[in-house]
């Protein structure tokens, strides 16, 4: 019988994820891994405390390498380059990459059936038993990104479980939930499988990411250095013509414009562009 392992993690690093993308967010030297939920076989969910220094047990990590094992995740490519990183780090894994075939992304077969693309929306709409907690949110921003330095909190930029024992004690029951609703989604959906051509087109689609694209940087350090020496000399120019201290100050350059005859309520793009066709 093919193993399943269900998979929810949390993680820490001082890349904003939104901005960047998952792949620059698990660069950083700070990234780590600081809770694993798991269940083996849609068995009893289990947490591993990483930050407080639990192991993985060897047969856990056995089983993401192998690519006989099924991995699910919600909105599996995150938990599947972070752990990537995470195993590389721990001298588990040499590749690059954990490969894709053997993940299924839980968000995918909620997408392929019209439902939200989120582990809380899925599991309102499907009526589950399980609901994912609702103060994650702020539990995630506590003890997964860095914090504002005060006299309050001694200076600090990061906050770790000692900082807060209550808390992190509720970080790990929202970690063990969100396993227990992923597992709900799937034994819920399970009369409704994704077919097997979207997985592969999922698996390219991952495969895509990983490799990323060919950029010569050469080229890009050139266009750069190009871009700030033109930007220099039209400033030099800008100044011989308006003999402005700054042409770069918008209050300035509205200032020796209206002297000129020409008055602007803006020096934006569409604005400047306009006044450029009457002229």
């Amino acid at each position: 019988m093919e193993n399943v392992l269900s998979i929810d993690i949390e993680t820490y690093s001082d890349v904003d994820l939104g901005k960047c993308g998952v792949y620059k967010y698990v660069q950083s030297d700070v990234f780590d891994i600081l809770l694993f939920g798991y269940s083996i076989n849609h068995g009893i969910v289990k947490v591993v405390d990483l930050a407080k220094g639990e192991k993985l047990p060897d047969e856990i990590i056995e089983m993401i390498l192998d690519g006989k094992t099924t991995k699910y995740a919600f909105n599996a490519s995150f938990e599947r380059v972070c752990l990537s990183s995470w195993l590389v780090k721990n001298g588990y894994f040499h590749g690059e990459y954990l490969d894709a075939s053997s993940w299924r992304c839980t968000l995918v077969w909620s997408a392929y059936l019209g439902l939200p693309l989120s582990l809380e929306g899925a599991g309102k709409v499907l009526g589950l038993e399980e609901q994912k907690l609702k103060e994650g949110k702020d539990l995630i921003r506590y003890f997964c990104s860095p914090c504002k330095p005060t006299k309050s909190n001694g200076k600090r930029t990061r906050n770790l479980p000692v900082h807060d024992e209550q808390k992190w004690e509720q970080f790990k029951t929202y970690n063990k939930r969100d396993v227990e609703v992923e597992l709900s989604i799937q034994d819920r959906l399970k009369n409704y499988p994704v077919p097997d051509h979207v997985w592969d087109e999922y698996h390219l689609d991952q495969k895509i990411n990983d490799r990323g694209i060919f950029i010569d940087m050469e080229m890009v350090r050139q266009a750069i250095a190009f871009d700030e020496k033109s930007h220099q000399a039209l400033l030099l120019e800008v100044q011989k013509l308006t003999m402005l201290e700054n042409p770069n100050s918008v209050m300035q350059m509205k200032a020796w414009l209206k002297e000129h005859g020409v008055e602007l309520p803006s020096l934006g793009k569409k604005e400047v562009s306009e006044m450029i066709k009457i002229a």
